[in-house]
């Protein structure tokens, strides 16, 4: 990493490229709360990069804090990067243009930090391709005192094995006072005139313990292919690195003044996060094992946001997120209260999908209040109730039907439902009873409502096995498996005369899964097969019409064979409790024994409940992080401002 100034912008030579490629608003930067700062005014220098396209990065709501937090301190610089088109990375490796950044379209060599955040592993192959149009080597061991360090953050970052070779450092959990301390070591570090170089700077985050640096730790193999031990291979680094949890959102109200994007994206909304965290157990969810414990924002600092964002931005939407938001303590005053606040005005609320036991027609009425009454998304994610005992999503077919019943008899005319296909222990016939389930739903709908016009979409994803998670341990089922049962049911809904019309499905075939649950799983010999499928084309992985099954299958086969491995070995395979896992020595918090006790409990179809409302059930999170579960109510309001109403002069 270097301090001398860079190429002021390198927006002169990316302009004549503009015409020539798809979408390139996407390039052009600019866009309203973008910050761009001096560069020789900064001590540590942040390139934030989310490898996908613009339209899908640009609402990250992780990305969207950490430029804020990061470029609110006078001393750091913070700007963003995004993968490109294949079209734009072959105009710009025949003009020489290097990956650039969007806000002052500086080379992204020429940072400090290149801090990636990964939501899914299919980003594996982008992040080599932006790497390597940086100009930067791929691989961590071959950079110099010159070179940016390369960190992954982000949920797939809680088991970063297969992309060691290729980044520097890995961050698990919050990234708030995270990238602080980054910051703060890389300052002190220069100021101390870089002692030890690159080697000195590593060697000091790991030192914290609380970052991981995948090279200062070896990994040996027993005979048949498993991992006998991960240890360090350096004094002062830890044999187990932590994740970080930041306690108290409402000192953190993040994002302020969101960038409002130029291009269209994925979400145009101002998104608040209203609880980070949760405890509902469902075992095929890493996101909510991993961000234990629950935290909540208060009612006042909710409207705060709200009111601070919307004015920032111009929006018309607020998006109030978490991973189940109708379990916010005071989701009810937080809905009424805003509803009330923005009655009249443009501004409408949405929540992400609603469990069905969480929602009621109060809270639904709220949320439709300011604009138009549009369908209803659940996620029951298993058909049978038996299946959701094994996954521990604790809703019954009853609990579904009497809410669709009472959201039809108020207004409602279409429901979306979620589900997963190849969930440990399921059969043929639990993935049929999702027909069964649909057409409950219709027929109580019509029932209802009085009428036939009633929809109900079923929407499939093939279930993978995360690391963190009591599912850890499970075999995944083979893509044939799973493309086998979705043709069953959409042979019994189409045969259907009654419903089978109101019945929509929609499902993606499971050799994409197969490839993500390679690489959720994986160990530091996955790295040779995600480089090798880059090297052959391997782009955008996330998008099915760049995804090549065949590429990676071939990859996988001929890169695994010397070690004994193959595809169905990391993927289709049950682990037992004596298998070193390749993530065992980072610690999300979670107990290994009471993982392995819940994966048992699912097995013999045991659910548990919710420790929110129950005594603790010692998955390990608070006593290991000093932490605590923060649920209200407060008994606060929102701000105490008046009604916003239209201007009617």
């Amino acid at each position: 990493m270097t301090d001398t100034l860079p190429e002021l912008s390198l927006y002169p030579r990316l302009e004549p490229l503009l015409a020539t490629v798809h979408k390139p608003i996407q390039y052009v930067g600019g866009e309203h709360n973008s910050i761009v700062k001096p560069w020789d005014a900064v001590a540590v220098r942040w390139c934030l990069c989310y490898p996908d396209a613009y339209e899908v990065g640009q609402p990250s709501q992780g990305v969207a804090i950490l430029y804020e937090i990061l470029n609110e301190r006078d001393w750091i610089l913070a700007e963003r990067t995004y993968a490109v088109w294949p079209d734009m990375d072959r105009a710009m490796r025949a003009a020489d243009i290097p990956q650039f950044t969007l806000d002052a379209h500086r080379p992204v060599a020429a940072f400090d930090v290149v801090g990636v955040s990964f939501a899914t592993e299919l980003g594996y192959t982008n992040l080599l391709s932006m790497l390597d149009l940086a100009g930067l080597p791929i691989h961590a061991a071959e950079r110099g005192d010159e070179h940016p360090l390369v960190l992954a953050g982000g949920h797939a970052a809680f088991n970063p094995e297969p992309i060691a070779d290729f980044i520097d450092v890995a961050v698990l959990g919050d990234g708030e006072e995270a990238s602080l301390l980054i910051s703060e070591i890389i300052r002190e570090w220069k100021s101390d005139d870089r002692p030890g170089g690159r080697l000195g700077l590593l060697e000091r985050l790991a030192a914290t313990g609380a970052f991981y640096v995948p090279a200062f730790y070896d990994v040996d193999y027993l005979d048949d292919g498993r991992i006998r031990r991960v240890a360090p291979n350096r004094e002062g680094v830890p044999f187990q690195v932590r994740k970080h949890t930041l306690m108290n959102l409402d000192e953190w109200p993040y994002p302020r003044r969101p960038i409002v994007p130029m291009a269209e994206t994925v979400h145009e909304r101002y998104s608040v996060e209203i609880f980070r965290g949760c405890t509902r157990g469902c075992r095929f969810c890493q996101a909510g094992m991993i961000t234990r414990p629950v935290r909540e924002r208060s009612l006042g600092t909710i409207g705060a946001m709200v009111q601070g964002g919307l004015e920032a931005t111009g929006l018309e939407e607020i998006g109030l997120l978490s991973l189940s938001s109708a379990d916010h303590s005071e989701i009810a005053e937080v809905t009424k209260q805003l509803a009330d606040r923005y009655e009249g005005t443009n501004v409408s609320l949405s929540l992400p999908s609603t469990r069905v036991d969480a929602f009621n027609i109060e809270l639904a009425n709220e949320l439709s209040r300011g604009g138009r009454r549009s369908g209803l998304t659940f996620a029951p994610e298993g058909g049978s109730e038996r299946i959701r005992k094994v996954i521990n999503k604790l809703v019954t077919e009853d609990d579904l039907i009497q809410t669709v019943a009472t959201a039809f008899g108020n207004g409602w005319r279409q429901v979306k439902l979620y589900f997963m296909c190849g969930l440990p222990t399921e059969t043929d016939e639990d993935v049929l009873q999702i027909a069964e389930l649909a057409t409950r739903v219709i027929e109580t709908g019509r029932q209802a409502a009085g009428t036939r016009d009633i929809r109900c979409t079923v929407s499939i994803g093939g279930f993978i096995p995360k690391a963190h998670t009591p599912f850890q341990w499970a075999a995944q089922a083979s893509h044939e498996t799973i493309d086998h049962r979705l043709q069953l049911l959409r042979e019994k809904i189409r045969q259907d005369r009654n419903y089978g019309r109101a019945i929509g499905l929609r499902y993606h075939d499971g050799k994409p899964g197969l490839i993500e649950g390679l690489l959720s799983r994986g160990d530091r010999r996955v790295g040779r097969v995600i480089e090798r499928v880059w090297r052959e084309g391997g782009r955008f992985d996330g998008w099915s019409e760049h995804f090549s099954f065949e590429r990676w299958e071939t990859a996988a086969d001929e890169e695994l064979a010397a070690f004994g491995v193959d595809l169905a070995w990391f993927t289709m395979r049950e682990r037992d409790y004596e298998e070193v896992l390749p993530w065992d020595h980072l610690d999300a918090g979670l107990d290994r024994d009471w993982l392995w006790e819940d994966w048992q409990d699912a097995l013999d179809e045991v659910p548990v409940e919710d420790c929110r409302w129950t005594p603790c059930f010692d998955c390990g999170v608070c006593p290991q992080l000093g932490t605590d579960i923060q649920v209200g109510p407060t008994g606060g309001a929102l701000l105490p401002l008046p009604t916003v109403r239209p201007d009617l002069d």
